[in-house]
């Protein structure tokens, strides 16, 4: 389909509709590949299901590559409940030809790695701010696939905490507790608006980080989004974000 990915969604209840089922198979596709979990087209799915078929479920099961995930309303956001991921700390000669290629001369205060989702997380120094990582080159698809077989790193978060100082606010001026850009060359994705997966990662690290539980964050990409983020004491999170449909239509297949 020709963006990050996109969601198929296959009823699992044979007697029930869109309309008022409760189970569903759900897989995810970018360009080139199948993904264990995605995200941002899991609230996607589910807000089609709530605002287009408008299902009344208090919660939305999905059966997928990562187990059953659960949606729910929650006032104007989708709530997610996603498996929660850890990182271990990275040695930087192992990976310092793709992170250079991705993130340039900025500087880094730490490397961590997630070997499920084979993440890679890149926390840049307090000090930079904002502009500098919303400014930073979109890298080449094609160095970064040079610098790296896609064997133990598909894709690379660039993390910053966020403060006042360095221009991590909405809005409205609330601060974001981090901020993040997300690029996954190696499954067919330049730059992902918003990363739900990756944010399952993050919020891991982050928590530990901040020592909070509750988390307010925005990936910070040229379409960019805000996500809310509840860590678990069970090992899971929830993401809560917003979506629009602004979109519809028929897809004709033969077979």
């Amino acid at each position: 389909m020709n963006i990050s990915e996109t969601a198929f969604l296959e009823k699992l209840d044979a007697e029930l509709g869109y309309e008022n089922g409760k189970r569903f198979r759900l897989r995810w596709f970018t360009p080139l590949t199948e993904v264990p979990l995605c995200g941002h087209a899991t609230l996607a799915s589910a807000a089609v299901l709530y605002q287009h078929f408008k299902n009344s479920n208090e919660t939305i099961e999905f059966e997928t590559l990562s187990g059953t995930l659960y949606t729910r309303k929650d006032g104007d956001y989708v709530c997610m409940d996603l498996p929660l991921y850890d990182t271990v700390h990275q040695a930087e000669n192992e990976v310092s030809l793709v992170v250079k290629t991705t993130i340039g001369t900025l500087p880094i205060r730490e490397i961590r790695l997630n070997h499920d989702m084979k993440k890679l997380l890149v926390r840049l120094e307090d000090h930079v701010t904002r502009m500098q990582l919303e400014n930073m080159a979109i890298p080449n698809v094609g160095d970064m696939m040079s610098a790296h077989d896609g064997s133990k790193v598909r894709g690379v978060m660039v993390s910053l905490k966020g403060c006042e100082e360095n221009g991590a606010v909405d809005e409205t001026g609330r601060k974001y507790d981090f901020i993040t850009r997300y690029f996954a060359p190696w499954v067919g994705i330049q730059e992902d608006p918003v990363t739900g997966s990756a944010h399952a990662v993050l919020a891991s690290y982050w928590s530990k980080e901040l020592d909070k539980k509750e988390l307010y964050a925005r990936q910070c990409s040229p379409r960019g989004g805000d996500l809310l983020i509840l860590v678990r004491e069970d090992g899971r999170v929830d993401i809560s974000g917003k979506a629009t449909i602004i979109m519809k239509g028929q897809l004709t297949l033969k077979l």
